[in-house]
């Protein structure tokens, strides 16, 4: 059997076997750091004769803890025979559940707590908001939760946040905070930042809790270390008091997620905090081209927190990246969805990334993609389990695992609709205010006074009915019978059978795509509530569909993927770097890392992109005040093969007539139409109209648009105009409000 090691490079074997003590591996972009972690815990296993159960590992996503554990089980699989669970690989978040489930009793909660998703906390937000009368055009709830999220994380309590109130503002986010929490703790629930906050608080209140998983994890791994907040600082202080065998794998120049709350303090200051840690630099590339990586490190070497580290590869040195400067942002997206085309046309299967600073940029690329035809998989939109009805289904089986769910219960009362009105669900929210109750001991309250009138009573008797049974029945029925029952007994297959409706056909095979991920889980001897505190901890980042040939992502999605082809577009100041970023040392050192990662996701080709014309809140900038990013100031002239528009081939007539949605487009389209006029192509003049074709017109909503086409007089004048960035629109003129620009 050949020797474990044997496929490392030298700095790689040497991170591997340096298992006494605090290690930092510096991992550059592509430089196998999966690779490193995992080879290190199978030789920890077979070499060092570890026990399994005496390795902990943890990273970010689910996707990134599911590739580490088949990694692991692959490696070991002909050589150690592991149990299930054994080593504990996972994310921090369901690390942090996990322990909690067994002790968060403690802390005075049950240990059947829920987990509120993002929904849920906008719920309860706006609960309270309208409980203290403010209104949400005071307070924005999404806006109240992230500060309160900012707040939770420096470790700030609402009385605490009360005491250091200097203005009306933040003496009403303490309130909103302090109502927020009495709530989730009324209804026995966490949000996320909980999950780790409580996690950190047991650890430190019980001593007995803390020596117990440091006795139990001798070895502990940290993946992206450099995107660590101070809560998961600490939380790996605790982990490791008695023993220091601690491995923190990351790249300060990938630190990117400041705006959430993580420190790139954790890994700049590693061997303050830990003097006797080694340092290992991992600098060879295994993914991009030489010319990708001097490009990318050209851009980051200009930041000032760093540590430094030089990629190279063995790879060929590869072809210049292209930089296209177009017109405005209607002929950049063409320009790269015409791109895109030409590589998803040509043999071998490559995939092709399309990469943008925020999601408000994925709009007119979507809609430049399927002008084209191209089949395209969007990361970040809508994931399985954000789906109305399996959120549905979801909550039926958390108000069964947890009554005092009050999120859950006002999502499910009436749904499917049975008969249960707003004053009925006022009512009974009044009753849980007054009582300090959760709103299903206020139902049994009021079933019990009989206050309500007959008709309520009897549709909330059916209610508690149904759910007292799922509550009975999920003692003894498996994961995947249960939520057959869920449906069943609620009534919500039969409703969305009797609607024998597309959507409600497609929800349908959702709701059993559901039942299938409960049979598996069971598979996996999950519980019922591991299997709900996993569908609320499913992020965007574990959408990504690998055998997509078209991805379009955010930058900050993108991290830790790979792709053969990169477009990274809108590459302007305001755009990206962030206008949000101007002004801030640090927060221009963040974008600029965040340009790096982005660059490193190509192996073999990078595109980048500009406009001089962008719109801007329904108007389109001027030359001026759009200007080429600093970072592709930054990159070496060597490096680029810049074009602009006028070296950008056009397309056929055809296409051209369908888009119509830019400058340069309709500039064509009227260029061909006066040439057949010339020619006296076209069969008819065209009715008269006092509505120039060519000329510009102002619409309330769509902007400056170009008249293509007029046809008739008066108030019977029908006009085609086409309008960057909403594309052709046929118009009556006397009823569309239009100006003449």
């Amino acid at each position: 059997m050949p020797n474990l090691l044997d496929q490392l490079n030298r700095q790689q074997r040497a991170a591997v076997e340096a298992t006494d003590g605090p290690l930092l591996i510096l991992a550059g972009a592509g430089s196998g750091k999966t690779r490193v972690i995992t080879y290190r815990i199978a030789y920890l296993i077979e070499t060092r004769q570890v026990p399994p159960e005496n390795i902990l590992a943890v990273t970010f996503t689910n996707k990134a803890a599911a590739q580490m554990r088949e990694r692991v089980e692959a490696l070991l699989s002909e050589r150690v025979r592991l149990r299930p669970g054994a080593p504990h690989v996972s994310t921090f978040h369901s690390f942090c559940g996990s322990v909690l489930r067994r002790h968060i009793d403690r802390l005075g909660y049950g240990r059947d707590f829920s987990i509120y998703d993002e929904d849920d906390q906008l719920r309860v937000m706006k609960a309270c908001i309208q409980e203290l009368g403010l209104g949400q055009e005071v307070a924005s709830p999404r806006g109240v939760l992230s500060k309160i999220s900012y707040t939770k994380n420096r470790g700030c309590s609402p009385h605490e946040l009360e005491a250091q109130a200097a203005n009306p503002e933040t003496r009403r986010l303490a309130s909103l905070y302090g109502l927020y929490e009495e709530k989730l703790r009324a209804a026995n629930a966490l949000d996320f930042d909980d999950l780790l906050l409580k996690t950190v608080d047991l650890l430190y209140q019980s001593s007995e809790v803390c020596q117990s998983y440091n006795q139990r994890f001798r070895h502990v791994q940290v993946d992206e270390y450099q995107d660590t907040n101070r809560i998961q600082y600490q939380l790996i202080r605790q982990l490791t008091l008695l023993q220091q065998n601690l491995c923190v794998v990351g790249d300060e120049d990938q630190s990117i997620y400041r705006w959430r709350g993580a420190d790139i303090e954790n890994i700049l200051n590693f061997e303050r905090d830990y003097p006797q840690a080694k340092v290992i630099r991992l600098e060879q590339n295994y993914r991009s081209t030489q010319i990708i990586l001097d490009a990318a490190g050209a851009v980051v070497s200009r930041n000032l927190a760093r540590k430094g580290k030089t990629l190279w590869t063995d790879r060929s040195r590869g072809e210049k990246l292209r930089l296209f400067e177009a017109r405005n942002a209607e002929e950049e997206v063409e320009f790269v969805a015409r791109e895109v085309a030409a590589v998803v046309a040509r043999p071998p299967d490559e995939n092709v990334a399309v990469l943008y600073r925020t999601n408000a940029q994925s709009r007119v690329l979507e809609e430049s993609m399927r002008r084209q035809g191209i089949k395209y998989r969007l990361v970040g939109g809508f994931s399985f389990y954000a789906r109305a009805e399996i959120k549905d289904a979801l909550a039926y089986a958390r108000l069964a695992n947890n009554p005092r769910d009050d999120a859950a219960f006002a999502r499910i009362v009436n749904c499917p609709p049975r008969g249960i009105g707003d004053t009925t669900l006022e009512a009974l929210a009044q009753s849980a205010r007054q009582g300090r109750l959760s709103r299903w001991e206020a139902l049994e309250h009021e079933l019990y006074e009989q206050r309500l009138p007959a008709r309520a009573r009897r549709a909330l008797e059916g209610f508690r009915t149904i759910v007292k049974g799922l509550a009975e029945e999920r003692e003894h029925l498996r994961l995947a019978e249960f939520f057959e029952e869920i449906l069943e007994r609620t009534g919500y297959l039969e409703v969305l059978q009797q609607e024998n409706q597309a959507s409600s056909q497609e929800r349908l095979e959702n709701l059993r795509e559901l039942v299938n991920a409960a049979d598996e889980a069971d598979a996996r001897g999950l519980s019922l509530a591991e299997f709900l505190d996993h569908a609320s901890l499913v992020s965007d980042a574990d959408d990504y569909d690998e055998r997509a040939r078209v991805t379009l992502m955010t930058l900050h999605s993108a991290k830790g993927l790979e792709f053969e082809n990169v477009f990274l577009v809108g590459m302007e100041e305001g755009v990206f770097p962030h206008r949000f970023s101007s002004g801030d040392a640090a927060g221009i050192e963040e974008e600029r890392r965040l340009c790096y990662v982005g660059m490193t996701r190509a192996k073999d080709h990078l595109t980048l992109s500009w406009a001089r014309q962008r719109r801007s809140f329904g108007r389109d900038s001027f030359d001026d005040t759009t200007k080429p990013s600093r970072f592709l100031e930054e990159i070496p002239r060597a490096l680029l093969e810049p074009s602009s528009s006028e070296s950008f081939a056009g397309k056929s007539r055809t296409q051209w007539d369908h888009a119509l949605n830019s400058v340069s487009s309709v500039e064509r389209f009227l260029r061909e139409r006066r040439a057949r006029e010339a020619l006296g192509a076209s069969s008819a003049p065209a009715p008269y109209s006092s509505w120039r074709v060519g000329a510009k017109v102002r619409h309330a909503k769509f902007g400056i648009g170009t008249i293509l086409n007029a046809e008739s007089q008066g108030e019977d004048t029908k006009l085609t105009v086409s309008f960057p960035g909403y594309g052709r629109k046929k118009l009556m003129a006397h009823f569309a409000g239009l100006e003449r620009a």
